[in-house]
């Protein structure tokens, strides 16, 4: 039913050094325990073959076997072997914490220690084989810790609405001017190009430091009391690819994942650091706002155009 692979390993008894050094490997590599000497992993993982030749090399044994699981009970068994709710409950209560602790670290310190529970949570989820409800619970309480500490420390991020979404119709927008704050991020970025690409064509963009600075005819997006900006769990992005019906593109719906990663945590994206960094990159770089946009309308094609979808068909889906 289950394929799995097995270490069985005996370690040598004087040597203290690789014991500590392959328990922690298994450990980092979440294997299951069998029992004393046996560890498991699912099907394909290469660990298990380095820590075998390690094992050898000190003189202790090693032997890798393949394990195929037969019955419910086996694979029930097995999976109770990688249960990682306690940890996921841990991680959850460190979070609970961090968040009590934001004015006494001031906002450098306070953001560290959530890029370090948001490296554990990242950690804890690549060794989550069988993943469960407590692993959603985790990524909510993340996703929540990242959204205190935008408001905690960046007053001008967009609180979520309880509002209910209604579909609208582009024809209604377009050639219009849109505002949004200054210094603008992935969100942000992300909307306006989806906006320029896929909503109004001809759409210009003004960068406001307030939202009382907003222009009268202009349509504002991800600021409080916008036309578009956060609501539930979505980011503005997601708000804008589901206001417009474009959110069965598979395309942009895989952008979206990943800026709402970036934006407000959650699970991880495997693309997500990666437009992070290239972003960043050009963020360096740019000299001003309408700069940034420019180039980052050309990162996000491309990694539209690698998604695998054609821009012409969700223009005229």
């Amino acid at each position: 039913m289950t394929a799995l692979n097995a270490l069985i390993l005996s370690l040598p008894t004087r040597n203290s050094t690789i014991r500590m050094r392959v328990w922690r490997a298994l450990k980092d590599a979440g294997c299951g325990v069998l029992r004393d000497g046996v560890y498991l992993l699912p099907s394909g993982a290469t660990v298990l073959a380095a820590i075998e030749s390690e094992i050898r090399s000190a003189g202790g044994f090693a032997m890798s076997v393949d394990l195929q699981l037969k019955t419910d009970a086996q694979l029930a068994h097995v999976r109770k072997l990688f249960d990682r709710s306690a940890d996921y409950g841990a991680l959850v209560q460190k979070i609970r914490q961090a968040k009590d602790s934001f004015k006494r670290l001031g906002p450098r310190k306070a953001r560290t220690a959530v890029e370090r529970l948001q490296r554990a949570f990242d950690k804890l989820s690549a060794m989550d084989f069988f993943p469960g409800p407590a692993k959603g619970q985790a990524a909510e309480a993340m996703s929540t810790l990242k959204r205190d500490l935008h408001l905690a420390f960046a007053p001008g991020e967009p609180r979520p609405s309880r509002r209910r979404l209604k579909p609208l119709n582009r024809t209604k927008y377009q050639k219009r001017l849109w505002a949004t704050r200054k210094d603008p991020w992935v969100d942000r970025l992300a909307t306006a190009w989806l906006i320029k690409r896929f909503i109004d064509p001809a759409a210009r963009f003004v960068w406001i430091d307030r939202p009382s600075a907003r222009p009268g005819k202009a349509i504002g997006f991800d600021f409080d009391g916008a036309q578009f900006t956060h609501v539930k769990d979505r980011v503005t992005f997601e708000v804008v690819l589901e206001s417009f019906g474009l959110d069965k593109d598979r395309a942009l719906a895989a952008i979206g994942s990943a800026v709402h990663f970036l934006d407000i945590g959650g699970i991880p994206v495997p693309d997500a650091r990666g437009l992070e960094t290239v972003l960043r990159g050009v963020k360096e770089k740019a000299r001003g706002d309408d700069a940034l946009l420019s180039e980052a309308m050309r990162i996000f094609d491309l990694f539209y155009s690698a998604y695998g979808q054609p821009h012409s068909e969700s223009r005229n889906a």
